[in-house]
């Protein structure tokens, strides 16, 4: 491997005192977003000049590799760069790298001018906001050492690689989906993995208690070590200024020459704040991915949407972190920017490999809160399936599914199409859910929380 995500020598930026010529649409955010917005706005006939601006000195590239395949050194770092170069310049989009906006000065009709930290300054027709989520920082003594490492974007992934061939002990602190895949990894590359995890069971935002306890078992039984309901009280360093060693709440002190922080992201509001725009929990939007300013487009893991899930309660929002949300809320996005009031409509599903198991989900009700009363748990040891089907009000709502795709295309379809799989028949583990969907009862009302 390399030492660099973008294959490609990054563009030179413009000259501090140069005002380039105003761009149709200026996207801040190389993101899966990002991307898709531009793509789809070319395949929509949208012929005015784009720019897609990134703060990282790499090539747009595809995340969700970096805590696994990346990281394992399986994949080749030009295999995850969404676009050629020969691409954009036939699309008339200009790439820019390694520039952070810092300020924008935005006119009523949508047009403006953006700042970069450089000095740069690139005026724009319209303006779209990609700007997605950083990783949640530490707050514990000896967070700053040398060695205590989050992996959200390519240079948090190079680090980890570069760092982990000298490393025996890794402590994982989080036990969401990116120290689980991330700890899943390293344990594979032969590293003595501990997980800690502060909540009562694992992946606790996403997934519902017996598909946590399936993973926890499933991970111990693979050679992790993971601990619940445990607080860190401070990293400690050794002579050199890197970590030693991990101590807990309790006092138990865990061997630990890198410390990796999987606790959750933070979206990236301080440029809408500055601009005006509503924030709550991410830039807010309406259902066409208009900003409070009724010009500016925001999307993905940055943007505050009214629940995309039909039937969901009338004022219900949400802010999605998947590439699926990236993809779909981009091509709403393209439609708003070419005139089109296309709604944002439709059942959100999400995916983890964490080593050998490959968790699918459907529709957003294994968290807690998201309106379930009753479970059907499909389990194949003989095969390695798990399948937990959430219902309310004898209706299907959302799957988690382990290493069972057939399960998972079965919901999401019938999810999709407004059709139900009846409790019972679904029970049994050897019978395919795609044969059982059925119309869905009238019973669900839009009303019921």
């Amino acid at each position: 491997m390399g030492t660099t995500i973008a294959a490609a020598a990054p563009a030179p930026a413009p000259a501090p005192d140069s005002r380039p010529a105003r761009t149709g649409l200026l996207v801040i955010g190389a993101s899966q977003a990002g991307v898709q917005l531009a793509v789809s706005l070319r395949a929509l006939g949208f012929e005015e000049r784009i720019t897609l601006l990134g703060e990282e000195n790499h090539r747009p590239y595809q995340r969700p590799a970096l805590s696994k395949e990346f990281l394992q050194g399986t994949v080749e770092s030009e295999s995850l760069i969404f676009r050629s170069n020969d691409y954009w310049a036939e699309h008339n989009v200009d790439l820019v790298k390694g520039e952070r906006i810092v300020r924008i000065d935005k006119e009523p009709d949508g047009s403006g001018t953006a700042f970069a930290a450089s000095g740069a300054a690139f005026p724009f027709a319209r303006l779209a906001l990609t700007v997605g989520a950083r990783a949640r920082r530490l707050r514990v003594s000896g967070a700053e050492l040398d060695g205590v490492l989050y992996l959200r974007n390519a240079d948090d992934a190079l680090e980890l690689k570069a760092r982990v061939g000298d490393a025996r002990d890794v402590v994982v602190i989080g036990g969401g989906f990116i120290g689980l895949e991330a700890a899943a990894s390293l344990r594979t590359m032969g590293k003595n993995v501990v997980v800690l995890e502060q909540g009562p069971r694992l992946v606790g935002r996403a997934v519902g208690e017996q598909t946590a306890d399936f993973f926890l078992a499933a991970h111990r039984a693979r050679g992790l070590d993971i601990r619940l309901d445990t607080a860190v009280a401070r990293i400690l360093p050794d002579d050199a200024g890197r970590p030693a060693c991990v101590e807990l709440a309790d006092g138990t002190v865990l061997p630990a020459q890198i410390v990796l922080a999987g606790i959750g992201v933070e979206p990236n509001t301080a440029l809408a704040e500055t601009m005006g725009l509503t924030v709550d929990n991410g830039i807010v939007v309406d259902r066409h991915a208009l900003a409070s300013d009724g010009t500016t487009v925001a999307v993905g893991d940055c943007a505050n949407m009214p629940h995309p899930v039909p039937g969901a309660p009338e004022g219900a929002r949400i802010r999605l972190e998947s590439v699926n949300n990236a993809i779909e809320h981009a091509k709403v996005a393209a439609y708003s920017l070419t005139g089109r009031s296309e709604e944002y409509a439709g059942v959100p599903w999400f995916w983890s490999n964490q080593g050998d198991l490959k968790l699918q989900i459907a529709g957003l009700c294994g968290a807690p809160g998201e309106g379930h009363d009753a479970t059907v748990v499909r389990r194949d040891d003989a095969r390695g399936k798990f399948t937990v089907l959430y219902y309310r009000a004898g209706r299907i709502v959302a799957a988690d599914c382990v290493n069972a795709p057939l399960d998972f295309m079965a919901v999401k379809n019938a999810l999709a199409t407004g059709r139900n799989i009846p409790a019972g028949p679904a029970a049994d583990p050897g019978v395919p859910l795609k044969g059982l969907t059925v119309d869905a009862p009238s019973n669900l009302s839009k009303e019921t929380p």
